[in-house]
């Protein structure tokens, strides 16, 4: 599968747990729903691989959260991952403040690509 920008594509930001329980499996989960977004037809911002990044360059976690916001700030849609998470909880409502649908990723992935009408900001 090529990956490739497309015109009606909507930009998802994935909300969901990260550090508690197992991180690891929290990284894997956001990972396999962006798969499944990327196979929907839209581009999605997984959060949890700053993990990674985190790894070779670390940075307080403030800077972590502000970075995490401006993605989420541009993006189309949250989706919000199932688990318990406060820092989702967070984001998720940041995105209702400035009128981004928060929905399930079941729900992200039954809109066509184009089909979801988002006012402009």
């Amino acid at each position: 599968m090529r990956w490739s920008a497309r015109e009606a594509e909507m930009f998802v930001y994935v909300a969901g747990p990260y550090t508690l329980g197992d991180v690891v499996q929290n990284v894997r989960a956001a990972c396999a729903a962006a798969e499944a977004i990327v196979r929907a037809g839209h581009t999605p911002f997984v959060p949890h691989l700053c993990h990674l990044w985190h790894l070779v360059s670390p940075h307080h976690h403030e800077y972590w959260k502000d970075y995490d916001r401006a993605w989420l700030e541009k993006c189309d849609v949250v989706v919000r991952l199932v688990g318990d998470s406060r820092g989702a909880d967070i984001e998720c409502a940041r995105a209702a403040e400035l009128g981004i649908p928060v929905m399930s990723l079941e729900d992200c992935l039954a809109l066509p690509v184009g089909g979801l009408v988002v006012e402009p900001r």
